[in-house]
């Protein structure tokens, strides 16, 4: 493992790197993100055509539920891209990696796992 604390800040060819996995976790958001856009706004894909009123009211029922699930989902996606938006913000201005707790470097492992991160390990657990 890299000693993290001896230099200021990731290299321009590190922050290349970590630019690129960033903008492949983006991608895949924004593909997820869109899936569960339309699933909210295209309800009878499932093909359910029932007219019998028990299950009509019971599908409206669970559609709500579903709804509320994918709102939620769809939220917690917007969020994620906003965060990996900022990191690629942070790479332009050499800013990325750099724990906004300790001032020190974010290893590189934790980058590549959580490329949005904006804390050390060792900042995250003294939080907890």
């Amino acid at each position: 493992m890299e000693d993290a604390n001896v230099k200021s800040r990731y290299t321009d060819e590190e922050l290349e790197e970590f630019k690129q996995i960033i903008f492949s976790k983006l991608e895949k958001a924004n593909e997820e993100l869109k899936f569960l856009q339309d699933s909210i706004l295209n309800p009878n894909e499932h093909g359910t055509d029932d007219t019998h009123q028990v299950n009509k009211l019971l599908d409206d029922t669970s559609y709500s539920l579903e709804k509320e699930n994918l709102s939620r989902l769809a939220d917690r996606q917007r969020k994620f891209i906003h965060s990996l938006e900022n990191a690629l913000i942070r790479i332009e201005t050499k800013t990325y990696g750099i724990c906004r707790e300790t001032g020190k470097l974010i290893a590189k492992e934790r980058l590549r796992a959580v490329p949005h991160a904006t804390l050390s390990i060792e900042a995250k657990q003294k939080q907890a």
